[in-house]
């Protein structure tokens, strides 16, 4: 099971608490696991990627094991404690300011 922490609003909106738990078949990458959030939380569509392109949304950013992942490919396997459920993905919303 991938682990998933989405910022409040978003588990507000998938009417969550906590983590989301997703299975993923094969590779897990970026795309991967925001394809089964968003099949298991249809709310989520749009929110996190664009409906059209799939890229990620300006102010989102992804980090797993302390690691920056938003300008990765989102074709490109997340680290291994991610694939194996002992690290989460974390999905942030950035600020913008000076």
């Amino acid at each position: 099971m991938i682990r998933i922490e989405l910022p409040a609003h978003l588990r507000t909106l998938a009417r969550v608490e906590g983590a989301v738990q997703v299975e993923v078949e094969g590779p897990v990458t970026q795309r991967s696991v925001l394809d089964a959030l968003e099949a298991r939380h249809p709310a989520l569509r749009g929110t996190i990627r664009d409906h059209v392109t799939g890229q990620r949304r300006p102010y989102v950013r992804f980090f797993a094991c302390e690691q920056d992942l938003s300008h990765e490919s989102p074709d490109t396997p997340l680290p291994e404690a991610v694939a194996r459920g002992a690290e989460p993905l974390l999905v942030v919303g950035a600020i913008a300011g000076g």
